[in-house]
């Protein structure tokens, strides 16, 4: 067992994380804001300032998280800043290659994702839409602003026609959208907002329930017993999860690893290595290089038969 593995040499941490996922019965993936980082998703810096120079100038914006805070005055300066920001983290980029590298690591494991992260990078990278769990929402999405019909809907084109017609920080009038556009038998047409969890109003729609149902079902079957009646070998492997929502990935996954024989913590977080509970028996984290982490990992173990 390799505990305050933060301690431990690199390469050791290295192997014996492929030991971990080699013996593995099942991967149980978690994954935060700091994966797509990461990956190359920024939100601040020069990429940053680059696409949202006109915002920048006429708000003071300095990053994408707190700019998604902005009290708009109009819905036609909110829709021009919503569908810049949509295109800029989801609709733009292709698979990252971080995201593939993950999902190459796992191809041969019953895994399971829950992620945190609204930028639909899991879905692209190849992960089976069954197999994942998009707990906060998708950017491509969009509700009715107080969820009144209980349906989330695909957004994707609106944006991405807000964002060509766009001028001065606004978008048309014409663009702006209202519920009924999207579902005429809605009780009222209330002004629609972005599918991510920031507020009461936040839909978990039947497909959202779907995916939250198949995670329980996973974690059901992985935290049984294989035939033998031995506990099956789970790893947690926890990638880029913050404190900003500490209590959906990073807390419930060490409670897991500190009450379960069996089941491993494999944490990799640039700033946040460390565990909070000291009774974790099989922990091992990393405060390197992701992209260096996962290419080390796979040097030898894109394969496990």
């Amino acid at each position: 067992m390799i505990r305050n593995s933060i301690e431990t040499s690199y390469n050791e941490r290295i192997a014996r994380t492929r030991e971990l996922l080699r013996e593995a019965d099942y991967v149980l993936i978690g994954a935060g804001a700091g994966l797509s980082t990461a990956a190359g998703i920024l939100y601040s810096g020069e990429p940053f300032e680059m696409a949202f120079a006109d915002f920048i100038r006429r708000y003071g914006f300095t990053d994408l998280y707190s700019s998604s805070f902005y009290p708009f005055g109009t819905e036609e300066e909110k829709w021009a800043y919503w569908s810049r920001h949509v295109d800029y983290a989801r609709l733009v980029p292709d698979a990252l290659p971080l995201y593939r590298q993950l999902m190459t690591l796992v191809q041969d494991k019953p895994y399971f994702v829950v992620t945190t992260n609204v930028d639909g990078q899991f879905r692209k990278a190849g992960c089976d839409a069954e197999r994942l769990f998009e707990v906060q929402g998708d950017y491509a999405l969009i509700q009715g602003a107080t969820g009144c019909d209980g349906h989330t809907y695909d957004a994707s084109e609106l944006f991405r026609r807000m964002v060509a017609e766009q001028r001065d920080c606004r978008i048309p009038t014409e663009l702006v959208p209202r519920l009924r556009q999207f579902n005429p038998d809605a009780p009222k047409d209330e002004a629609m907002d972005i599918h991510v969890r920031k507020d009461m109003y936040f839909v978990e729609d039947e497909p959202w329930q779907q995916m939250q149902a198949r995670y329980e079902a996973f974690l059901e079957e992985a935290l049984g017993s294989s035939a033998s009646g031995n506990p099956n070998k789970v790893v947690l492997l926890e990638l880029g999860v913050g404190f900003n929502t500490p209590t959906i990935i990073r807390y419930p996954f060490e409670r897991l690893a500190a009450q379960r024989t069996n089941t491993a913590l494999v944490r990799i977080n640039k700033d946040y290595p460390d565990a909070q509970l000291s009774s974790l028996d099989d922990f091992v984290s990393f405060d390197e290089d992701t992209a260096q982490i996962l290419s080390d990992l796979l040097t030898s173990a894109c394969r496990w038969d």
